[in-house]
C-alpha cells in the first residue's frame, strides 16, 4: 500500500483537529467579574393561613396568589460568590375575610440575596445556586369594603434555591425561588373605629424566565 504524502497526512491531521475542535462543548465558565440579569415570570404565592381579625369577627385571613413580570440583577464578585437584586411590577393580591372576598393591596417586593455557586467558576452548563439575604415589602392601594385598610411595609429574611442551563457564554435558561418573611401590622378603620392585627404573609416565589450575562 503506498504511503500518503508528508503534505496529505499534515492536511488530514489538520482537518481531523478541526471537526474535533467543532465538537467540543463550548467553555462557558461563568464566574468572578460577571454581571447578569435575569427576566421572567414570577408567580408570589402566600401561605395558606394569614392570620385573623378578632377584632371586627374575622377568623381568618387569606391572601391569593398573583403573578407578573419579574427581573434580576446580579454580580459575581467570585468564581463562587455573587449578589442578587430581585425586583417586579407591582403585585395586586386579593384578600379574603372568612372566605369572602371584601378587600385588596398593592406591593413591591425587593430582595437582595448573597448567593453561592458550588459549580462557579467551571464549564459546567449546569449552574445551581442557594442565597439568603433580606426583603423590603412595601404596600399600596390597600382597600376593605366598608372601610379603609392600612398596611405597614415589611422587612424580612429572604432564602433563594435556584439554577442556570447555560445555552452559550452570553444566554441561559433560568429558573428559582424564594422564601420571603413578610408581616405586616394592619389596621381597618370601620364605623370610625380602627382595628389592628398582624398579616403573615411569607410567600413562595416562584420564577422562570431567561438569563443574559454582559
Amino acid at each position: 500500500m503506498q504511503a500518503l504524502p508528508r503534505r496529505s497526512l499534515i492536511a488530514l491531521s489538520s482537518l481531523a483537529a478541526l471537526l474535533a475542535a467543532g465538537y467540543q462543548t463550548p467553555a462557558f465558565a461563568y464566574g468572578a467579574g460577571d454581571w447578569f440579569t435575569h427576566v421572567g415570570v414570577a408567580k408570589v404565592s402566600p401561605k395558606s393561613d394569614n392570620g385573623d381579625f378578632d377584632a371586627i369577627g374575622v377568623d381568618k385571613i387569606d391572601v391569593d396568589d398573583e403573578s407578573g413580570f419579574a427581573f434580576t440583577l446580579g454580580y459575581r464578585f467570585l468564581d463562587n460568590w455573587g449578589v442578587e437584586l430581585l425586583a417586579a411590577q407591582r403585585f395586586e393580591h386579593r384578600v379574603n375575610l372568612d372566605g369572602a372576598d371584601i378587600a385588596s393591596t398593592k406591593h413591591l417586593p425587593p430582595t437582595l440575596t448573597l448567593q453561592y455557586y458550588p459549580l462557579g467558576g467551571t464549564d459546567a452548563w449546569v449552574q445551581p445556586y442557594v442565597g439568603a439575604g433580606v426583603n423590603y415589602t412595601h404596600f399600596s392601594d390597600e382597600k376593605v369594603d366598608g372601610g379603609s385598610l392600612d398596611m405597614d411595609d415589611s422587612w424580612g429574611a429572604a432564602a433563594q434555591l435556584g439554577v442556570d442551563l447555560l445555552i452559550d457564554e452570553h444566554w441561559s435558561l433560568n429558573a428559582a425561588a424564594w422564601y420571603l418573611d413578610i408581616d405586616s401590622d394592619t389596621t381597618a378603620t370601620i364605623g370610625g373605629e380602627s382595628y389592628d392585627t398582624t398579616v403573615n404573609i411569607d410567600p413562595i416565589v416562584v420564577m422562570g424566565g431567561i438569563g443574559y450575562r454582559f
